[in-house]
């Protein structure tokens, strides 16, 4: 860590740039003796990757940056300082401390904060940015932070982990091919805490997470604009055995919105849906956020918002009226047209969406030269009852 970077004219000089090509600037000449061009490049990218990600680190003086790489793989602010509420009160340790972003929201509710980093660097940069926010009940510890805990006498409320992949290839992978191993390692986390928080990314599949991982109390599906972010398994040390594990799918836009449910240790969450509604014009079309698509619990949204299901395997919703706590995009209907009858339309404007059509949203927007619209939408999509079809639509609400 060069603390140099620090300094007022180095700041000014990073808050100058924030829009330059920094590949230029890393190849160009320091203007600054103790801070060379790759540092001033690295310190730009991170920077500016903090504008929407992190605006509180974004928007405050002194802050250093680690690299742009340990900013994409820290938590976004907003999931952050949802986990917080997560956490039993104090205290607390970090395990995987990182960028100290989740450190950082655990801290404003809990007394006292231990953060694990196995970086050293990194470990250093979140305790100088610590300082800068002025946090004093945060300690850092540099080090392995299993091998802490493992050495340590201390007990704590609640720990968090976030594991890494080891492999980035594939989409599928397990608790065990990630490191920390928390599948080997929980045995110790729950002799040492009340709560384990365990955060993955979105990838895992929750009925294999729950064979790899005992006492899981709850499981929380964070999604951002749509996007699902993470997964976090809260884990309790005295979970009944006839407890049964609640799953909350959580949008957290400007409105956080949440639906959850419960499910058994067979993972039965839903009836087989074998309706096939008529298909008049209902004014108003429900698409699910993608936190609610992950949970899997397609027939419950139907049920808790009072939706009728367009088909068996289109997760794509109907109704008379619109409900706004629904998290998801509602679209009002136009009309509903044929594929042939669409050939015939000509200067199609509208964006494309494909849910359960034999086709790619790109190759359709070419076929049949559809240009974009910011609030028109042109649904691909198929029907028990009329096959494969086409439905006209205009959002009314985005999440």
């Amino acid at each position: 860590m060069n603390k140099r970077i620090t300094d007022s004219d180095v700041q000014e000089y990073i808050n100058s740039h924030l829009t330059a090509d920094v590949h230029k600037i890393a190849m160009a000449k320091s203007p600054f003796p103790d801070v060379s061009a790759a540092d001033l490049a690295g310190q730009i990218a991170a920077k500016s990757k903090c504008m929407k990600k992190l605006p509180s680190w974004f928007r405050q003086k002194g802050i250093y940056y680690p690299s742009l790489l340990s900013v994409e793989q820290c938590s976004s602010e907003a999931t952050a300082q949802y986990k917080s509420s997560l956490a039993l009160t104090s205290p607390l340790i970090d395990l995987t401390g990182g960028f100290g972003v989740d450190s950082h929201y655990f801290a404003k509710s809990a007394s006292a904060v231990t953060h694990c980093e196995i970086n050293d660097d990194l470990s250093e940069i979140a305790a100088h940015n610590a300082g800068v926010f002025g946090q004093t009940n945060i300690q850092f510890l540099q080090g392995d932070g299993l091998g802490y805990l493992s050495a340590t006498d201390q007990t704590f409320d609640t720990i968090y982990i976030d594991p890494a992949r080891r492999s980035s290839s594939g989409k599928v992978f397990m608790l065990k091919d990630c490191t920390p191993d928390v599948v080997s390692n929980l045995d110790l986390m729950l002799s040492k805490a009340k709560r384990v928080i365990i955060k993955t990314a979105p990838l895992l599949d929750i009925s294999a997470g729950l064979k790899e991982l005992s006492n899981v109390a709850e499981i929380h599906i964070l999604s951002v604009r749509n996007e699902v972010k993470e997964l976090l398994w809260i884990i309790e040390k005295d979970k009944p055995k006839d407890h049964q594990i609640k799953i909350a799918a959580v949008t957290l836009n400007d409105v956080v919105k949440q639906f959850s449910f419960y499910r058994n240790d067979n993972g039965d969450i839903t009836k087989e849906d074998t309706s096939a509604p008529q298909i008049s014009t209902p004014p108003y079309l429900y698409e699910p956020d993608a936190a609610l698509m992950k949970s899997g619990a397609f027939d419950l949204i139907g049920d808790k918002y009072n939706l009728t299901k367009l088909d068996r395997q289109t997760q794509l919703y109907f109704s008379e009226a619109i409900n706004p706590t629904f998290p998801g995009r509602i679209f009002r209907i136009s009309s509903f047209i044929s594929a042939a009858a669409l050939k015939k339309q000509k200067e199609l404007t509208g964006n494309v969406i494909v849910r359960n059509y034999p086709d790619k949203a790109e190759n359709l927007t070419k076929k049949y030269k559809i240009k974009p619209d910011r609030e028109k939408f042109l649904i691909f999509t198929h029907s028990k009852s009329k096959g494969h079809l086409i439905i006209e639509a205009e959002i009314i609400q985005y999440y």
